[in-house]
C-alpha cells in the first residue's frame, strides 16, 4: 500500500480531477486546504524581495489543496496518469507536486 500525496496548485481543476479519479475507480481521498511556505512568508519584512514577488504575481491564489489517497501498489501509476491528464505537466511551475510514501498498516478503510 502507498499513500499518494498531491499538492495541487491549480485548484480550478479540482472538481474535474476528482471526477476523473472516481471514473478510474479511485474512490477515496482526503482533501485539505494548504498554503505554501513562500506565500505564508510573503508578508514578512525579513523575507527577501523575490519571495514576496510570487504573491504580487498571483495575489488571488492563497491556498493549495493537498489530496491524500491510500492506494494499492498497482493503482499508483493509474492515479498519477489520471492526475497528469487533468492537471497537466507537473514539471511546469504552479501545477502541483506528487509523491508517495509506503504504508505499513491501515485501519478503517473499506474498499
Amino acid at each position: 500500500m502507498k499513500l499518494l500525496v498531491l499538492v495541487l496548485n491549480k485548484i480550478e481543476v479540482l472538481d474535474n480531477l476528482l471526477l476523473a479519479l472516481t471514473s478510474a475507480q479511485i474512490n477515496g481521498a482526503t482533501i485539505i486546504s494548504s498554503t505554501g511556505m513562500a506565500h505564508a512568508l510573503s508578508n514578512h519584512e525579513e523575507v527577501p524581495f523575490l519571495m514576496g514577488l510570487r504573491a504580487l504575481l498571483d495575489p488571488d491564489r492563497e491556498q493549495n489543496r493537498t489530496i491524500f489517497a491510500v492506494l494499492s501498489d498497482d493503482m499508483v501509476e493509474k492515479a498519477i496518469k489520471v492526475i497528469e491528464e487533468v492537471v497537466g505537466d507537473l514539471s511546469r511551475p504552479d501545477t502541483g507536486i506528487i509523491f508517495t510514501l509506503p504504508i505499513d498498516q491501515v485501519r478503517g478503510i473499506h474498499h
